[in-house]
């Protein structure tokens, strides 16, 4: 049986995080080999951008100590559509030398949560971003500036939404192709996510805005659907919802890649593209050692049978 994919509005794209976020806080390594093979895999099926890693400390994240190896092995057009994670011009310059051309800059609204995350005040990662967009536009490449800690900061608590609105706004700042607001604890609800998204579309330079949600009060899709209401065009999510911040005490999962799949609808999923990716996902996280925390994978599992989007429905490429 095939099925026509509706359109749904509003349209977003959505880029998976697995392999940075996703990993940050598991026990279990993953070989550069199945980091590759999970890129390839997802880009095969139409996942149109995808987080491989960053440039952490590996004795602090050790699941990122492979990144640069990752990187290296993947090909121009497969780094095209890859993001890395970095926090320093270093950062920027080592990634770009492994081939990698888009780069997410990150830093922390909340100086507390900068300082646990990237050991140096928000204000030395802003002096230090103009720098960054130099080696970023070296190599033809985009630049994020990622804003962690957007809503709620575990250190610090509730952070003011002007907070966030003048680092968008600040001039060194200004080099960035895009913005991530990322609500790293999953405490915001949709009111202030659309509220906060619509600020920043209005009132700072105009970029592309991505939205980077947690799921640990289960708000996960419906922030970022709201984020999308507001502007947002594009959201992070990872499989299975894997993933946390190590450096904020109460960060646990990210939306689920699949939860966001469902809801948004992008032209390219199909049932059989759906199915792939919650197999995909069940093998990754059996193999790692860690729960599926997705919906959208529990419906798929389900026995719907009249249902194109669940396994057993009988769907080309079905189970059972």
């Amino acid at each position: 049986m095939t099925t026509t994919p509706t359109a749904f509005t509003p349209q977003a794209t959505l880029r998976d995080v697995t392999l940075r976020d996703g990993l940050q806080l598991t026990g279990k390594p993953l070989a550069t080999d199945r980091k590759v093979a999970v890129v390839r895999e997802l880009l095969e099926l139409g996942v149109p951008a995808i987080e491989i890693g960053s440039l952490a400390r590996p004795d602090l994240v050790p699941s990122m100590a492979n990144t640069l190896e990752v990187i290296e092995r993947l090909d121009p057009d497969e780094l095209a559509r890859c993001w890395v994670w970095v926090a320093t011009p270093r950062h920027v310059e080592k990634a770009a030398q492994a081939g990698a051309v888009n780069f997410q800059y990150c830093l922390s609204a909340s100086d507390a949560h900068n300082r646990a995350n990237i050991g140096r005040p928000t204000e030395a990662s802003l002096d230090a971003m103009p720098a960054a967009v130099e080696h970023a536009r070296s190599v033809q490449g985009r630049i994020q500036l990622c804003i962690a800690t957007s809503f709620t900061c575990p250190f610090e608590g509730a952070v003011p939404e002007e907070r966030v609105l003048a680092i968008a706004a600040d001039e060194r700042t200004r080099g960035a192709a895009d913005i991530v607001v990322c609500d790293t604890l999953g405490q915001a609800v949709p009111a202030q996510v659309s509220s906060l998204i619509a600020q920043v579309a209005e009132r700072t330079p105009p970029r592309r805005i991505v939205y980077h949600g947690h799921d640990t009060w289960g708000l996960g899709v419906a922030n970022s659907l709201a984020a999308v209401a507001a502007g947002a065009a594009e959201v992070d999510g990872s499989l299975g919802g894997l993933g946390g911040c190590p450096f904020a005490p109460g960060a646990s999962g990210n939306a689920a890649t699949e939860d966001l799949l469902f809801a948004l609808r992008p032209g390219w999923l199909t049932p059989d593209a759906f199915a792939a990716i919650v197999r995909l996902t069940d093998g990754l996280l059996a193999d790692l050692g860690e729960p599926n925390r997705s919906r959208a994978v529990q419906g798929a599992h389900s026995s719907a049978t009249a249902f194109p989007w669940a396994l057993a429905s009988g769907a080309p490429g079905a189970e059972g």
